[in-house]
């Protein structure tokens, strides 16, 4: 069905816009270079750690900022099918990847109808080896599955904070803020309870910062689960949970007496 959709999407774009197959990808792509400037891809580079050993490592960058690669979404998500978009998710360039997901997001916000999402929703979990650093998961797993899930079984997430890779767990507990906003933090904290022994930094951030925005909502709720988990759990992880806390309450966190 999502491969059916995706190819009736092109058809049609075909007949609106015959040169949107032929040359979508590279206006995308010739504006996304035209924008690219060597010292930031350098330093963006050194910032994602792409060096060996990194945690980016083997991405490239070509210095195009976040906010021209929004416009450049923008003005092209209505008229680029997905099967353009995947070709440009699963690239090499870290730019292409991001405006990809911008684009993507766009489109599940945008769609009339269920069968639109659903084929959004498999094309990016078809896709999600690509969505492999903090800012790809960030811009995208909140926006496009964490609404996909919110009337559906959630077991998936779960099954994800399990994998061995640190991008798909991040998915399964950024896709969670969707929830928070809405009010449900069973699955945050559930998931938190899962990464809570995580030995990468990226992971304790991203659970770190979801248990503050349900603080944010609901401070209760979350002072329960730290005053329980706490002492366990790493460093980085707890001063992201606490760091809208009044003060002595957050340093008697830090010093282990609550």
């Amino acid at each position: 069905m999502a491969e059916y959709f995706s190819r009736s999407v092109c058809f049609f774009t075909i007949i609106l816009n015959p040169f949107c197959i032929m040359t979508s990808i590279d206006r995308i792509e010739q504006e996304l270079n035209e924008l690219g400037n060597s010292e930031k891809a350098k330093a963006m580079a050194k910032f994602f750690q792409v060096f060996p050993g990194g945690y980016g490592e083997g991405d490239s960058f070509i210095g195009v900022t976040v906010p021209n690669q929004r416009l450049i979404a923008k003005k092209y998500y209505r008229e680029i099918c997905l099967d353009d978009i995947e070709n440009l998710l699963s690239t090499g360039i870290h730019e292409y990847r991001l405006t990809a997901l911008f684009m993507l997001v766009l489109k599940f916000d945008k769609a009339k109808d269920e069968n639109q999402r659903e084929s959004i929703v498999a094309l990016y979990l078809k896709n999600i080896k690509w969505v492999n650093n903090w800012d790809l998961v960030d811009s995208s797993a909140h926006l496009i599955l964490g609404p996909h899930l919110y009337t559906r079984s959630r077991d998936m997430l779960y099954e994800m904070a399990k994998s061995p890779n640190i991008w798909i767990q991040r998915i399964a507990i950024i896709a969670t803020l969707h929830f928070i906003r809405k009010g449900q933090f069973s699955d945050t904290l559930g998931i938190a309870e899962l990464l809570l022994h995580h030995e990468h930094d990226l992971i304790h951030k991203a659970v770190g910062w979801m248990l503050r925005e349900v603080g944010n909502r609901d401070y209760h709720t979350e002072y329960a689960f730290l005053k329980k988990h706490y002492k366990h759990m790493p460093r980085t992880m707890l001063r992201y949970a606490i760091e809208r806390f009044p003060e002595p309450i957050r340093q008697d966190f830090l010093k282990g007496s609550i």
